[in-house]
C-alpha cells in the first residue's frame, strides 16, 4: 500500500512538471504589447488633420526621431527633457478615420533627463 501511494505521488509530481514545461506564453503576452520609447526634448511642427505639434519619438538611441501624432495616456510632456518611457500598446477596433489605430498607455517613466 505504501509503495502504491509513493508511486502515485511520484507520478503526480512528474506529470505536473511535464504539464508546466509544456506551457507557452499567450500570443498577446505583455511583452508583445509593450514598447520602450525615447521622447525628445522638443516637439516639432507636423500636420495631422490640421497643423499641430508632435512629440519626437524613437525606439532605439541609434534611430532617427519620428513624429508621434497621437498622445500617450498617463504621460505629461514637459519641454526640455528627454524621457525614456515604457508604454503599453492596444489595437483599437474601428478607429475614427483621423485617429490612430493604436492606443498608447504609459506603464512606467524609466527616466527624465534635462537637455
Amino acid at each position: 500500500m505504501k509503495n502504491a501511494k509513493l508511486f502515485l505521488k511520484g507520478t503526480l509530481v512528474a506529470s505536473s512538471l511535464f504539464v508546466l514545461t509544456q506551457c507557452k506564453p499567450m500570443p498577446n503576452s505583455t511583452s508583445d504589447n509593450e514598447k520602450t520609447f525615447i521622447v525628445g526634448p522638443e516637439t516639432a511642427d507636423c500636420t495631422g488633420v490640421a497643423p499641430m505639434k508632435c512629440l519626437q519619438v524613437k525606439e532605439k538611441a541609434s534611430d532617427s526621431w519620428q513624429n508621434f501624432y497621437t498622445n500617450i495616456e498617463g504621460f505629461t510632456y514637459e519641454p526640455g527633457y528627454e524621457y525614456v518611457l515604457k508604454v503599453k500598446t492596444e489595437k483599437i477596433e474601428n478607429p475614427p478615420m483621423d485617429a490612430s489605430s493604436i492606443k498608447y498607455t504609459l506603464i512606467k517613466q524609466v527616466s527624465k533627463t534635462k537637455k
